[in-house]
């Protein structure tokens, strides 16, 4: 039998980082057939890499994730995960899906489920120096019913084949592993959240 997992990740408090969690929000008022659990991880990096241990089939993590595509379009990403190499913990109070995947590799004694990414393009991440910059742009907000659309699609057929891989309503936003601040391993530079 499947198991799905929808995890919802970003900081709530920094604009359009709070995609994740929003969609999460939203699926409170739709939500998604029996066989998927949905949850929302916010900043909490540990607790979603111990989660990815526990036997899920397929994890699918919503997020933004800045791509070079215009604010508000989504991408679905098949990132290539990591070999169980040495991890540094995830910082406290962030959330880098690269280093999350890379500690629950790490950790785990079995093999990593199927992890998607549905993520949305930002209008904008807040730079360094900010510590609060609430609320999502007009692009990212339009995004988030667009991905509770989305997820109503992917689900279903990942619940049916957890090895297919669902598009988009649009193939070009159905992007290759290195997109979503989801690198191969030997890339750098990934997006602290």
């Amino acid at each position: 039998m499947t198991r799905l997992l929808v995890a919802g990740v970003g900081n709530i408090f920094l604009g359009d980082d709070s995609f994740g969690p929003e969609v999460i929000r939203a699926l409170t008022r739709r939500p998604l057939p029996a066989g998927a659990a949905v949850r929302d991880f916010g900043i909490r990096g540990m607790d979603l890499a111990y989660a990815l241990l526990d036997g899920w089939t397929v994890a699918v993590l919503v997020d933004a994730a800045a791509g070079g595509r215009p604010p508000g379009t989504l991408s679905l990403i098949e990132p290539e995960l990591p070999g169980r190499a040495p991890a540094a913990p995830p910082e406290a109070h962030g959330m880098d899906p690269a280093k999350v995947l890379a500690l629950a590799a790490h950790l785990g004694d079995e093999p990593l489920p199927r992890v998607l990414v549905l993520a949305c393009e930002p209008a904008e991440l807040p730079r360094g120096d900010e510590d609060i910059a609430p609320g999502l742009s007009e692009p990212v907000r339009g995004a988030v019913g667009q991905a509770v659309e989305a997820l109503h699609v992917l689900v279903p057929a990942l619940l049916a084949d957890p090895q297919v891989t669902p598009s988009l309503a649009r193939p070009e936003e159905s992007t290759g592993p290195s997109a979503a601040g989801l690198p191969h391993p030997a890339a750098t530079g990934a997006e602290d959240r």
